[in-house]
């Protein structure tokens, strides 16, 4: 009722194509069912926007100061370093021929300025909710952040009930620590984004996202660098952040969100750093791209026009053992992948598109077919080489943690499903007042994820502990595929199942698991879990 009471006092944050039609549920909803498309757009005019990069500030502006008491381990890992955020409303252009867009961000943009942070750095947060009080529209103006996916505290993980009120703030602590003291647990490429219990979708589509980047000795975010730990992957300005979002817009080009659809919203808009359709001017060199989905639930699989490889180095955030060379990159919701791409072969006036093949139409998942040519993403422009490419690509970058099958102390069964009008988890819908686990810290678990349906694929996501996949439909994984990694994101197919190994370390407190297609996420198909003492 309080979704449907927001949706009815049409501001501009207010879309609802169909809404008679989308009272169906997703199996009984017609694939063919209509959605009036956006005001037609001119594709490559826009330059691609590139978020600025958070400046940290002195603690003595911070009034009241820190309280280390409400941070676990805070004392181990002072905050050396300091940030604060505001929340706020403004207006956003897409493009110039849409009209200026009621938007949320984070610093008066989206996407918000992105953090870079080194491991060994502890930071804090503070994070004001300066949105309007009486807003009326698809979003909700209460926030809780997180940092997808931080290895942190409960208390600064975002958990969906930990939410402010406009004129609120929270904060939060990242000791920048990684999970075990181990550094082969380094995550390179996270995201930070609204997580407000049953409005984690609209609220993200209103633009509550950003990137959190982070680095160490060895992606060390310098291609010149003479330590001989570094990587020297492709840095600074050749470094460069793509967060995708596919946006449908009404006539008036505002940004259309239909409140009374359950299974999935996919805008004919695609944005990268929220603008349609950009263009990106390249130098003959290598680049790394850090391409993360932040959409509400689009799959993709990417292909270059030109049919140049990828040389993919991470999985959601993750680097992989060693770097593999792919034709495409299949992203579901919330999902990263590093990848390099050496335009050294190309000249000066080349243009290549960068073009989704993943067909996915409107009330479904993706179909797995793939598209001839598909939907132009964004464009590349490759321009005069102005300096030296001193970057390179690693033979290897580092091992993965060994699985100990030795060390399990349980194994858990978690069925995701559609039942009686709800996405579930094992039967149920979302219930944040208790767990569904209890788990004792410094255990090791065995977890089986099933794809209880037949009609849509499942980004799951767990909070908090990354895991490595042990087995897929009964098969043991690969050390050639690219999801043969620490991953954050399970790509859940129609009756998948797959079996997962985690361990759970070093802070205490209540988590989550859930479908990142964040609409069946916002209808129930959530978990809470807790590490307890042991």
């Amino acid at each position: 009722m309080l979704k449907l009471g927001l949706a009815t006092g049409g501001t501009a944050l207010v879309g609802s194509p169909s809404t008679d039609a989308q009272l169906l549920s997703p199996h009984d909803r017609p694939v063919d069912l209509e959605v009036k498309p956006s005001p037609p757009t001119t594709p490559f005019v826009v330059p691609l926007p590139i978020p600025p990069v958070a400046q940290p500030i002195p603690v003595s502006r911070l009034d009241p100061p820190p309280d280390p008491a409400r941070h676990q381990r805070y004392d181990e890992f002072p905050a050396q370093k300091f940030y604060e955020f505001r929340q706020s409303q403004f207006l956003h252009s897409y493009h110039p021929e849409l009209g200026p867009t009621v938007s949320w961000g984070y610093g008066g943009i989206t996407p918000g300025p992105t953090i870079h942070a080194r491991w060994g750095e502890p930071l804090f947060v503070r994070m004001h909710n300066d949105l309007p009080a009486d807003h009326v529209g698809f979003a909700a103006p209460s926030t809780s952040t997180h940092v997808h996916n931080m290895h942190t505290a409960s208390e600064s993980d975002g958990f969906p009930m930990n939410y402010i009120n406009p004129g609120e703030y929270y904060d939060h602590h990242y000791a920048m620590s990684p999970a075990g003291g181990d550094r082969r647990e380094h995550m390179h490429s996270m995201w930070y984004h609204d997580h407000r219990m049953d409005f984690t979708a609209p609220n993200v589509y209103a633009g509550l996202s950003a990137f959190f980047l982070a680095f160490d000795e060895e992606d060390s975010g310098d291609e010149n660098s003479s330590d001989p730990r570094a990587w020297r992957l492709p840095s600074g300005k050749y470094d460069v952040p793509l967060m995708l979002h596919d946006v449908l817009f009404d006539e008036k080009g505002q940004a259309a969100f239909d409140v009374f659809n359950t299974d999935g919203l996919l805008g004919d808009k695609f944005t990268v750093n929220r603008a349609i359709q950009p263009y990106f001017q390249v130098e003959p060199r290598k680049y790394r791209f850090r391409i993360q989905n932040g959409g509400v639930s689009r799959f993709y699989q990417f292909f270059l026009s030109t049919g140049q490889p990828f040389t993919v180095i991470s999985n959601d955030g993750n680097m992989l053992p060693r770097p593999i060379i792919s034709d495409s990159i299949h992203l579901s919701v919330a999902q990263r992948s590093d990848v390099i791409i050496d335009f050294s072969q190309n000249q000066p006036g080349d243009q290549i598109y960068l073009q989704n093949r993943l067909e996915q139409v409107f009330g479904q998942g993706p179909t797995g077919r793939l598209l001839d040519a598909g939907d132009n993403v964004m464009r590349f422009d490759v321009v005069p080489l102005k300096l030296p490419d001193h970057s390179r690509i690693p033979e290897k970058f580092r091992p993965l943690p060994p699985i100990n099958l030795a060390e399990v102390d349980r194994e858990r069964l978690w069925v995701f499903d559609y039942n009686g009008g709800l996405w579930t988890i094992n039967g149920g819908a979302a219930d944040m007042s208790e767990p569904s686990a209890v788990i004792p810290q410094d255990s090791t678990e065995i977890w089986i994820i099933r794809n209880g349906g037949g009609d849509w694929s499942h980004p799951v996501h767990i909070h908090f502990e990354e895991f490595q996949i042990i087995e897929f439909n009964g098969k043991p994984i690969s050390r050639d595929e690219i999801r043969y990694a620490r991953k954050d994101v399970l790509t859940l197919g129609p009756s998948d199942e797959v079996k997962l190994y985690l361990k759970f370390r070093d802070f205490l407190g209540k988590y989550v698991m859930h479908c990142h297609n964040v609409v069946h996420e916002d209808h129930a198909m959530m978990v809470r879990w807790d590490i307890v003492p042991s």
